[in-house]
């Protein structure tokens, strides 16, 4: 696949979208805008650039092969410690009040929506009015506020328990999209027997994508190079 059309409310949003179809980075693709909608969004085309290196094959680092990757070493969610109600809510009340001081800061005004999540997190997310600030190019901006919210969190109530922030549904909707991604890459990889080198993503975005291939019989993947330009490399078996 060297050119893929994409519809999203944005410009950027669209390239961003294609270039993580295509498997690349910015600087090796081209675009032009097709479309912009009386009601909002655009459709954009994007192209490798003629010079862009094709197909090349990543062989696994020796001895590495069949090594888990990094991501999967640990579960995403630790073990939970056996809270009562009243000590959840302490916990949850204090990631909503730091959120909403965060959001304060910011001039945002929105409402924060919890629940539980599937293995017993806390998950907060901001809904509500123009939150694409929070959420950042790829998420850096949400994972950001994850870490200083959870730190604050953890400080304050003087332990560790997981609290997930979300803008909007933003992180489901990433999770479908990158397993998505995965499912694609690993079928391309069967199709012509060569590796392919996944952009840069964050340690959640790469488990992400392991945990989409671990049973898989005809890829294997694994991380390579050094944060923040750690990838994923996904190959046949």
């Amino acid at each position: 696949m060297e050119e893929i059309i994409k519809e999203a409310p944005s410009i950027e949003e669209a390239v961003d979208e294609a270039l993580e179809e295509l498997g690349v980075q910015a600087d090796a693709a081209q675009y032009e805008v097709l479309d912009r909608p009386a009601g909002g969004g655009a459709r954009v085309r994007v192209w490798l650039k003629p010079d862009y290196p094709r197909e090349s094959p990543v062989e696994p680092a020796e001895d590495e092969e069949d090594e888990l990757p990094e991501e999967l070493k640990q579960p995403a969610v630790e073990e939970l410690p056996e809270l009562t109600e009243e000590e959840l809510d302490k916990i949850a009340d204090t990631a909503v009040a730091a959120i909403q001081a965060i959001l304060a800061a910011f001039g945002i005004e929105a409402t924060i929506d919890e629940y539980e999540g599937d293995e017993g997190e806390i998950i907060l997310d901001i809904v509500g009015g123009e939150l694409a600030i929070l959420i950042g190019r790829h998420g850096r901006t949400l994972d950001a506020l994850q870490t200083l919210v959870a730190a604050s969190t953890s400080r304050q109530i003087g332990r560790r328990f997981p609290v997930v922030v979300d803008v909007e549904g933003y992180r489901g909707r990433r999770r479908e999209k990158l397993e998505d991604i995965a499912r694609r890459t690993a079928e391309r990889v069967g199709r012509q027997g060569r590796a392919v080198k996944l952009r840069p993503m964050t340690s959640y975005e790469r488990r992400i994508v392991h945990m989409a291939l671990r049973d898989d019989r005809k890829v294997v993947t694994a991380s390579e190079g050094d944060e923040p330009f750690r990838s994923v490399v996904v190959s046949p078996k």
